[in-house]
């Protein structure tokens, strides 16, 4: 799939069919995750895979019935749970160097579109899904201090791909030289 293809037809797929995916999808998705930019390659990601339907119920349970992925974390034969390292990207010596702070939601934000893109040109539908209690998903997956659960994405073969939600256009939001 060419590359504007790909990130024009992408969508948050929140709906799956009963099919499985194997590991060598994982893997290959996994290799998108590993090749993304990051500060000064500091690559502060870390991924953990979820296939087993208790732990997919359970972070299910972290996640507002309101939240339209709700259904998505147990229907997903796949869940990919990214993690960010705290106090390494943005840093220098143990120092900040930002006004920002921490850049790792900015590192684990390219990480994530790698791996939608990536699961995209394979067939693949995916969501990352924000809107969780993230201490809790920690406390489920044994996450350590000093990492952070971030985003988790369901992954798998869409049962429904939505449309395109309306886009700005350029001139709405480019400005030149100056704001």
């Amino acid at each position: 799939m060419e590359l504007m293809e790909a990130i024009k037809t992408r969508r948050s797929v929140r709906n799956f069919e009963e099919k499985d995916l194997s590991e060598e999808q994982v893997r290959q998705i996994l290799e998108a995750v590993q090749w993304a930019q990051s500060w000064a390659n500091t690559q502060c990601w870390e991924v953990i895979i979820v296939r087993n339907a208790e732990t997919k119920l359970k972070l299910q349970e972290t996640l507002p019935k309101t939240n339209p992925a709700f259904r998505a974390m147990v229907e997903a034969p796949v869940v990919f749970v990214l993690c960010g390292k705290l106090q390494a990207a943005g840093y220098y010596k143990g120092q900040v160097t930002t006004k920002f702070g921490d850049w790792f939601m900015f590192d684990i934000g390219i990480a994530s579109q790698n791996l939608c893109l990536r699961a995209h040109d394979l067939g693949l539908g995916s969501v990352i899904v924000g809107l969780f209690d993230h201490n809790k998903a920690k406390e489920i997956l044994g996450v350590p201090d000093g990492y952070e659960v971030v985003a988790m994405i369901p992954v798998g073969y869409p049962a429904k791909v939505p449309s395109a939600p309306k886009r700005k256009e350029i001139s709405e939001f480019t400005h030149y030289e100056k704001f």
